[in-house]
């Protein structure tokens, strides 16, 4: 790991620690919870708490919760491309296949608890989480050479690194109600790196997708700064019963960035310079509904039944408006060019997911116990077909989850968990591909050019460990 970005992440886990003297998804988060397959909603009652459900701070005390888990996501695409050849028959060309992967950033959660009242039915929390994303990268040339198919989505998001620290409250008014609610804010630095394709104009001067018009743009958005808040509910109509409901707003991110190029090699960009280079990205992540039924059909085994909506239908776009981005000296283009703004079409939908998961606690002597958990969820993807990309890769899947626990003594637990998610094939086919390849040079009636066209296969794991400790 680079040592800048180490020292942000530290920088982003500690100094809100020592401060209060204590807080696009890839799978389910925290050790604990994902261990239980993400069915934490009712029977949240530890630090986990704070994503899943607030309402759960009461049962977690006065304690501190340190985990982390490496996502390791991995994908394949090849490319499929419509080709008109010179007798006027269109017919589809396979390009070569391309892989991208993630590099290895553990997500972590660092928070602190603190338990008030003489029934101890008041906990105020505060903690640092991260986003479970993935930090993706796909090679900018094949091994021969060539200009990688995935150019025009993504080259690579190496560099960004986000946090969402917080303070919660919950409160337990009687024994059989608890409620909670807390603020929060998105915040780090988010840098993409992809290529433009800027034939000036397209199709007239370059022959479409000729790399010499090639011009690699990278975006680098910091001091991302979005508020957010939580809340939730847990019944406990009988000992052995409890039913939760949480829900998380939604992100609005409106921030500073810059956007550097790497101007083409064509010949009409000999004596081109940029100068600016002041933009905003402005994009939607969405709010989350969550609710749980937890049974305890004996003391030592809880089972839970959960449900999540991830309302991704607020995700319309992702848009970089250029503020002062001028590139002058272009042959056959006025000088100086004003780059416009930059609108990626998303169109996300509403996705659900099912999530079954429980743990069993077995005791060994009077000072140490064994916690074995297990989950599976089902997961429909948020991306349709049309709009499925390298930047973003996703597909329905059920995942699985193992996890285990281990008690030290009354205050000291470790954890640990892997996950493992099985989503297959999907494919889009180049009719109804709907991303297109990005021209800042081209007329607004241009014809559209999908980069999107192609079969895509990914591969995802998770593995964690953590540790809670009961002050």
């Amino acid at each position: 790991m680079k040592t800048s970005r180490f020292l942000f992440l530290l920088t982003a886990l500690v100094f809100p620690l020592l401060a209060s003297a204590s807080g696009l998804y890839v799978g389910d988060r925290g050790v604990r919870s994902l261990g239980r397959g993400g069915a934490f909603v009712a029977g949240a009652d530890d630090l986990g708490a704070l994503w899943y459900n607030p309402a759960g701070l009461v049962d977690a005390g006065s304690s501190v919760l340190l985990d982390g888990s490496w996502v390791r996501f991995s994908t394949d695409f090849t490319r499929r491309v419509l080709v008109t050849n010179s007798a006027g028959a269109t017919q589809t060309s396979e390009l070569p296949s391309v892989s991208g992967s993630s590099e290895f950033l553990p997500i972590p959660t660092i928070a602190g608890s603190w338990v008030f009242g003489e029934r101890k039915q008041l906990v105020v929390a505060a903690g640092v989480l991260a986003p479970q994303m993935a930090v993706m990268s796909y090679p900018l040339t094949l091994d021969d050479g060539s200009p990688a198919p995935s150019r025009y989505s993504l080259v690579s998001l190496e560099g960004s690194l986000l946090v969402i620290p917080g303070v919660s409250a919950a409160y337990r008014p009687f024994d059989f109600l608890q409620l909670g609610a807390g603020v929060n804010v998105l915040t780090g630095n988010f840098v993409t790196r992809t290529v433009f394709n800027t034939s000036p104009p397209e199709r007239l001067l370059s022959a479409p997708e000729d790399p010499s018009y090639d011009a690699l743009a990278e975006l680098k958005a910091t001091g991302l700064l979005a508020p957010s808040a939580s809340f939730g509910a847990i019944v406990s109509p009988a000992k052995w019963l409890r039913v939760g409901v949480s829900g998380q707003l939604g992100y609005t991110l409106d921030a500073p960035a810059t956007v550097r190029v790497r101007l083409p090699s064509a010949a009409v960009f000999d004596q081109a310079r940029q100068e600016g280079d002041s933009a905003r990205l402005k994009l939607k992540l969405p709010a989350i509904l969550r609710a749980g039924i937890e049974v305890r059909p004996l003391e030592a085994l809880r089972v839970e039944l959960g449900y999540a909506r991830e309302l991704w239908s607020s995700h319309e776009s992702i848009d970089i408006v250029a503020e002062d981005v001028r590139i002058y000296d272009v042959s056959g283009i006025p000088s100086p060019f004003t780059v416009p703004t930059i609108s990626i079409p998303r169109r996300f939908k509403d996705s659900q997911s099912f999530r079954l998961g429980g743990e069993y606690s077995l005791s060994v002597g009077s000072s140490f116990a064994v916690e074995v958990r297990a989950g599976l969820s089902y997961e429909q993807s948020a991306i349709p077909a049309a709009y499925l990309a390298p930047l973003t890769v996703d597909t329905d899947k059920v995942t699985g989850s193992v996890g285990l626990g281990l008690r030290l003594g009354q205050r000291l637990r470790l954890d640990a968990v892997y996950s493992q998610a099985f989503g297959g094939q999907r494919e889009v086919s180049p009719s109804e591909a709907a991303v297109p390849r990005i021209n800042p040079m081209a007329d607004e009636d241009a014809p559209v050019s999908p980069v999107n066209g192609g079969s895509y296969q990914v591969r995802t794991s998770i593995l964690g460990f953590g540790f809670r400790y009961q002050l």
